[in-house]
């Protein structure tokens, strides 16, 4: 997903601030993309270039130092990104976890390891879970599109952790079997 286009569309909705946007980014699109401030910032300096948003520095009463940068879209911003919005996806899904990759190769660790890993993993997607269907509730009062995409979210999450689940206990058969083949000095088969 371009960054660039995910900044016109959250302005759409409102005007909003670098850390805003990377903080809706991460709670509401995180289960699809993530983000860090090394990206967001770049990108809202070449959005203001192209003169797709313009910038205005807002007073924050009671904290000391320069006021907030707030962005807003242009009717530029708004019709680059109707173009976007309107040209086919530029590459099928990728899901990107550092998790998922590492998973794939565990087989040439202790199985062990493997299982502490998946049981720490199993914690955040639960987390995840729980914000994603607290926020549920906020995203139904949204349109259908944004409703669909929360009810995504929780579905993604829920599937993976039934994945997880069935990991755990396939991995946990393995180490009972590599465990009772250690102690009668068989190879497993």
């Amino acid at each position: 997903m371009s960054i660039k286009y995910a900044i016109l569309g959250l302005l759409h909705y409102k005007d909003m601030h670098g850390y805003r946007i990377k903080s809706h980014i991460e709670r509401n699109f995180g289960h699809m993309w993530s983000i860090n401030f090394g990206q967001i910032y770049p990108n809202l300096r070449t959005l203001l270039d192209e003169e797709l948003v313009t910038m205005k520095v807002v007073a924050t009463p009671g904290e000391k130092g320069p006021g907030r940068k707030l962005y807003s879209i242009t009717d530029k911003g708004k019709m680059a990104f109707a173009q976007w919005l309107a040209a086919p996806p530029e590459k099928n899904m990728i899901l990107r976890d550092p998790f998922l990759m590492r998973f794939i190769f565990y087989g040439f660790g202790d199985p062990g390891d493997a299982l502490a890993a998946i049981e720490h993993q199993m914690d955040i997607y639960r987390e995840q879970l729980d914000l994603r269907r607290e926020n549920l509730g906020h995203w139904q009062s949204h349109d259908d599109y944004v409703r669909l995409m929360a009810e995504l979210g929780v579905s993604f999450n829920t599937m993976i952790i039934e994945w997880l689940e069935k990991a755990r206990r396939e991995i946990a058969e393995l180490e009972q079997k590599q465990a009772a083949a250690a102690k009668t000095g068989t190879a497993d088969s």
